[in-house]
């Protein structure tokens, strides 16, 4: 299995011979409005052009439609006959995009041999989760590749720690921005780095990508802060991987 950080949550992944891209936010610097009122967003640059994005991709899984999970970009760019899955909320508004091979997983579905389990979360706490949304995750299963869990946008919940119970992921991928709404500060709508050290706790041998960060406005978690605290909880090294926007891990 390979997993490219693209940016963000967005991440192509090589699993069991076919390419799958995820919550593809394609825009270019600045170009859609600041969610915190510091600048607009995304704040970073892709890494590579979104032909090179593109290339290859034989489905697109979306765990929900936030612009920074799916952007105009992604709409306009896609190939509108792509298999597309997503949450059932998301369903008919994918369908309204244009996408005919749009379809929801509602528990669990099998594509090419891959089964693909989806999971719950809360994109936040207190009074602001209520207007942030259904959000999911997903856990890939096949033969001869890790299990891989996506959590999404979901802080440390009871949720989360279920599924890693239930299905013991050798690859977990936390989103770990530590974002928020302005007005809500102390309820964080994304894991920080105290919710990311809970689920490596939890975790045991599994590898842990932390993605997420540094490429919104809103979030507060960085890579050197993440490492830091990961550094200070003398966790097993080698379980956590922070990595670059375009860099590769392979599994």
């Amino acid at each position: 299995m390979k997993i490219q950080l693209i940016r963000n949550a967005t991440l192509k992944i090589e699993y069991a011979g076919t390419t799958i891209l995820l919550d593809p936010m394609l825009s270019a610097k600045g170009a859609f409005e600041s969610f915190a009122g510091i600048q607009k967003n995304p704040i970073s640059e892709l890494p590579v052009t979104v032909e090179e994005v593109l290339e290859g991709i034989d489905l697109v899984l979306v765990t929900h439609t936030h612009e920074d999970h799916f952007d105009e970009v992604a709409k306009e760019r896609l190939p509108k006959d792509i298999p597309l899955f997503c949450q059932p909320p998301d369903l008919a508004k994918m369908k309204k995009f244009g996408f005919t091979k749009a379809e929801e997983i509602e528990s669990e579905i099998v594509w090419k041999e891959i089964t693909i389990t989806r999971t719950g979360g809360k994109h936040g706490s207190g009074e602001i989760v209520k207007h942030m949304g259904a959000v999911s995750g997903f856990v890939l299963q096949a033969e001869g590749e890790p299990t891989l869990y996506i959590i999404g946008d979901s802080i440390w919940v009871d949720e989360v720690e279920q599924t890693i119970t239930n299905y013991s992921p050798q690859v977990i991928v936390t989103n770990s921005g530590g974002a928020f709404i302005p007005g809500h500060e102390k309820n964080l709508i994304l894991m920080n780095e105290a919710d990311t050290m809970q689920v490596l706790k939890k975790a045991g041998e599994a590898q842990v990508i932390a993605v997420h960060m540094e490429a919104l406005d809103h979030c507060t978690v960085t890579r050197a802060s993440l490492k830091k605290i990961y550094a200070l909880e003398n966790l097993k090294l080698g379980t956590l991987h922070l990595p670059l926007d375009g860099e590769m891990l392979e599994f």
